[in-house]
């Protein structure tokens, strides 16, 4: 079984930071994406960054410029540094994998559990 954890919402008032952790455990042989997706109340869940296996990032256009993508192989975690926080940035953020855990298998995408994010004005 896989498990995202992830860490780092909070509360913050317009103009700050926050850094977003996500930590992908289990049965893991290889991981092609990570990502992040928010949700925000009445809205569709979309994508906000995301890293390829190969380092390549894309970022939603509003992010540009204040979100910056990572990740750490070695302990298949990604991480979302959030700076210039808006009050529209305010929502649900969740983490994602797409993985298989054994060669040959399936490809796969996970989530995890969510974590909000909140920024006042």
């Amino acid at each position: 079984q896989v498990q995202l954890v992830e860490s780092g919402g909070g509360l913050v008032q317009a103009g700050g930071s926050l850094r977003l952790s996500c930590a992908a455990s289990g049965t893991i042989f290889s991981i092609n994406t990570m990502g992040w997706y928010r949700q925000a109340p009445g809205k569709e869940r979309e994508l906000v960054a995301i890293i390829y296996r190969n380092g390549d990032t894309n970022y939603i256009d509003s992010a540009k410029g204040r979100f910056t993508i990572s990740r750490d192989s070695a302990k298949n975690t990604v991480n979302l540094q959030m700076n210039t926080l808006k009050p529209e940035d305010t929502a649900v953020y969740y983490c994602n994998a797409n993985l298989r855990s054994a060669a040959g298998t399936t490809w796969l995408s996970y989530w995890g559990q969510g974590t909000q994010v909140t920024v006042s004005s």
